[in-house]
């Protein structure tokens, strides 16, 4: 056990600050995340350097198509999540911690970490899988590290952490992709256990931040893929900034959603023509192979990198532009 950041005692309770909950705990109790307990007054994180998942993913794979294309990422996870998504696609380890007594979970300090990172080559950590808020402590000691050796780090995140955690960790951030799920607060409430404000406030606060921001939206039917619902994402990203690019992925059913079926390819064809309509420059699809996978230029459409799954086949910017006319492209190591 490692003693939390961001609480206050509250007499024999304990107020959790590090995400949106604002979780008041009492003695002996945990988090809705599972992972922080209240021990005598003290709030303790259960998961510091225990990590449940590590591996060497492509930074395409978080997805990541405007931050060090074609590079990899070593990327870690704790047990636990602040969100009860009922369509989650890791919920063997993100869900149902806080009943267990035992967390489960390797060693692996910050530490070691960085030194594998940089073992298998990797330009970043990204801290992703389950919600790397609620192991803030471990995130943050790891980036800490991580920047003092050179490497960027990445949150893959539904982005429901407090205003403070998001500032605390800001200057050892470099990018974070974010789930915007749904477009409704019904849709927040009962499908994801959260509220959709405090996500939209975080976006626009990573971006004044100087957070590069990539965001993804699993289009689920029947629950999220209305044309209007669809259209208010992407109007929303284009009011924060057109060239924050969009991930609309395909869904396929998993934990308590077994009973829908899988998005339609013609679904996300139809969501990435929405982000397009709404002015955003950058759009993809994903989860299904051949569709919206690469990246053209906003002004001439010459394709500039092509991509088939995770891969990267031809990566065309030249400084940052498009080597035809010379436009921008937004990112980080373009």
């Amino acid at each position: 056990m490692k003693e939390a950041m961001f609480y206050e005692k509250k007499g024999e309770n304990v107020k959790c600050g590090l995400c949106r909950h604002q979780c008041l705990i009492a003695n002996g109790k945990r988090g809705i995340c599972g992972i922080r307990q209240n021990t005598n007054g003290k709030l303790q994180t259960l998961v510091y350097g225990k990590t449940i998942a590590a591996h060497v993913d492509p930074i395409e794979k978080k997805p990541f198509f405007h931050f060090l294309p074609g590079t990899s990422s070593f990327s870690i996870a704790t047990a636990g999540c602040n969100l009860r998504c009922q369509h989650c696609q890791n919920w063997e380890i993100s869900q149902g911690a806080g009943k267990l007594e035992g967390i489960p979970g390797d060693g692996m300090p910050p530490e070691e970490v960085v030194r594998l990172a940089k073992q298998y080559d990797c330009k970043s950590i990204s801290y992703t899988y389950t919600e790397p808020t609620v192991f803030f402590e471990y995130a943050y000691d790891t980036a800490q590290l991580a920047k003092r050796e050179g490497l960027c780090n990445t949150f893959v995140t539904n982005g429901y952490m407090s205003k403070e955690a998001l500032e605390t960790i800001a200057p050892y951030l470099d990018a974070a992709n974010v789930d915007i799920k749904g477009f409704t607060e019904k849709f927040y409430r009962e499908v994801c256990g959260a509220r959709l404000a405090p996500v939209l406030e975080n976006v626009k606060r990573m971006k004044e931040l100087g957070i590069w921001v990539e965001i993804t939206t699993l289009v689920i039917p029947t629950l999220n893929d209305s044309k209007k619902g669809l259209k208010g994402i992407a109007q929303f990203i284009a009011d924060v900034d057109p060239h924050i690019p969009w991930h609309v992925s395909a869904f396929h059913p998993d934990y308590k959603l077994v009973s829908l079926p899988s998005t339609p390819r013609k679904t996300i064809e139809k969501a990435v023509d929405i982000g397009y309509g709404a002015g955003l420059k950058y759009v993809y699809g994903g989860n299904i192979p051949g569709v919206g996978e690469n990246t053209y230029c906003y002004k001439c459409k010459t394709p500039l990198i092509t991509r088939y799954v995770f891969n990267v086949m031809e990566n065309n910017v030249r400084d940052s532009k498009c080597p035809k006319c010379g436009a921008e492209i937004h990112g980080v190591g373009l």
